[in-house]
């Protein structure tokens, strides 16, 4: 009995390495198609120094900046740090200069890489300054919310305000922040602003933030799997194995299928499943 027990254990746990294996050979199939693309489209990438990606990028920073009243500093040192400068895999092939994943609603590609879990699914943007523009809506939620208040010159506020909205998890965050932005002098490019314009300000983003409210899961929760690249491996061509750590709600993220659609599906009476369980994704 003992054996027959070890056997099924093996057998299970060979059946998810193997399924964790096509995963992630389909992901790493995704992502040499991504760089083959982004090599055919800018063929002599500029390979940036910090200075020279500063020059590149301030400008868009100052554009957003003026819109949302995010310190340009902020912003272009949060770009150096999170692509090391452009140099990163993300920044290179995904233009995704602030590590920003996949969530339910996005529309484009996906480029994955071990991250939080492995191979997690980050945004690729067709220029680096979607991925900027993309960096303020992140920002525009309500965890967020009291930092718009600030002045949008007041960079040392900014970060702190950052690391404590739990941007990032590293204590020292706001310092990395603080020392890029007056090791090469980025306050030079925030700008003060009137009582009057602060205040205009702040009610066109507050009234934003205020329409996201509803749909932030969606908008901010990351997914496993771009909605536009859902696995093509599955089990007689409509049926899902479930791997370990596996939801409802996180499969029906997967194949763009409401949870009480899989149940139904399933014939499944809760949202209770098992590894190893087959549903029926594909109606």
């Amino acid at each position: 009995m003992k054996k027959s027990k070890n056997k099924s254990l093996f057998i299970l746990m060979f059946a998810l390495a193997l399924g964790s294996a096509c995963k992630s050979r389909q992901y790493s199939r995704n992502n040499k198609q991504i760089e083959k693309n982004a090599k055919k489209e800018n063929p002599s990438p500029i390979s940036y120094t910090t200075v020279s990606y500063i020059d590149a990028f301030k400008g868009i920073a100052i554009e957003e900046m003026n819109k949302y009243g995010i310190p340009a500093s902020i912003t272009l040192a949060q770009g150096i740090l999170e692509s090391g400068s452009g140099a990163s895999d993300l920044a290179k092939y995904a233009n995704n200069h602030f590590g920003i994943k996949c969530t339910s609603d996005w529309k484009g590609k996906a480029y994955y890489k071990d991250d939080d879990q492995r191979d997690d699914c980050f945004r690729v943007y067709k220029d680096p300054r979607e991925s900027y523009k993309d960096h303020s809506e992140f920002l525009k939620r309500k965890r967020y919310a009291a930092l718009f208040e600030l002045d949008k010159n007041d960079y040392r506020n900014w970060a702190i305000g950052l690391k404590n909205a739990g941007y990032a998890t590293n204590p020292k965050y706001p310092d990395l922040l603080i020392n890029l932005i007056e090791k090469y002098q980025l306050f030079q490019y925030d700008q003060s602003e009137s009582e009057r314009e602060k205040l205009a300000r702040e009610d066109k983003v507050f009234k934003e933030i205020n329409a996201n409210i509803p749909n932030e899961k969606k908008l901010y929760t990351p997914v496993n799997v771009a909605p536009k690249d859902p696995p093509s491996s599955l089990e007689g061509g409509k049926y899902h194995v479930v791997q370990a750590g596996e939801t409802l709600y996180r499969i029906s993220q997967l194949y763009k299928i409401s949870v009480d659609d899989l149940k139904a599906l399933n014939q499944l009476s809760d949202n209770n499943i098992k590894v190893g369980q087959r549903l029926v994704v594909v109606k």
